[in-house]
């Protein structure tokens, strides 16, 4: 059988279908066969329609380097396909060119990040805590908050529970204890997450951010704390990376309560 190269045609599809029916393949290696395809090629720029498949979730587009225009071309092809769409690290200048195009399209403003929902969101049991050190980490903490909720998992907002006031997060200890998995986003020099993943039994992501002042290193000091954790169950994104550590958390949450086809 011969490959398209970026896409998969319906004849071979179906080939692959009658040779399961025949016998002559096994479901676990057909499925191999056709989960790396297709994805639609816009010269420059190769839209991954297949990765809810594979991962769970689709392609985000990543808006910085990208001009409106690409944007606005692969958020239609991805709707073309009936495909929810999140785009991460959109200036409002930019959105609003693109909701000139996508009418559907709506701005979450703290998180810089636009969605497109076409069909409703499914949403597996139980929530994932998004928890930040002090108000200046929020808008990172809500990336993570919004990719979540755009990809399934309900979110539990703590914001405002850092180390300097440290009562404020024991009086959030139940709700986080009752989470599927933790994100924690801190600045300064990081503390936070390494005292909630002394606190709990649920796996921990930390997010540091690059709120701080000169020492800080632009989020480097808090980077650095967190890799240097003596608390176990904590594993640590880069800087500011709220997405990152929002997939790593649906990721865990699909594992633990996988959504019902």
């Amino acid at each position: 059988m011969k490959d398209t190269g970026n896409k998969m045609e319906p004849k071979q599809i179906k080939e692959i279908l009658e040779w399961v029916q025949q016998g002559k393949l096994n479901i676990e290696d057909a499925v191999e066969k056709i989960k790396h395809f297709p994805y639609e090629d816009l010269k420059d720029a190769k839209v991954d329609h297949h990765r809810p498949f594979r991962k769970g979730f689709p392609e985000t587009i990543f808006c910085p380097g990208k001009t409106a225009d690409q944007i606005i071309r692969i958020c239609k092809s991805m709707m073309s396909r009936n495909t929810n769409v999140l785009a991460t690290r959109c200036e409002k200048e930019v959105f609003n060119l693109v909701k000139k195009e996508i009418r559907k399209a709506k701005y979450h403003e703290f998180a810089r990040v636009f969605t497109v929902i076409q069909k409703p969101v499914q949403y597996r049991d139980g929530y994932i805590a998004v928890v930040c050190a002090g108000t200046g980490d929020i808008p990172v903490a809500e990336e993570c908050a919004v990719t979540c909720e755009t990809y399934g998992s309900h979110v539990e907002r703590i914001y405002d529970v850092g180390v300097a006031g440290i009562h404020r997060l024991f009086d959030q200890l139940p709700k986080i204890r009752s989470a599927v998995a933790v994100i924690v986003c801190a600045g300064m020099e990081g503390a936070l997450p390494s005292v909630v993943a002394g606190l709990i039994d649920k796996p921990v992501i930390g997010v540091p951010t690059s709120i701080g002042y000169g020492a800080n290193f632009k989020g480097v000091s808090a980077l650095l704390g967190m890799l240097n954790t003596c608390a176990s169950g904590l594993t640590v994104v880069n800087i500011d990376n709220g997405f990152g550590a929002a997939t790593f958390a649906v990721t865990i949450h699909q594992l633990v309560s996988p959504l019902q086809s």
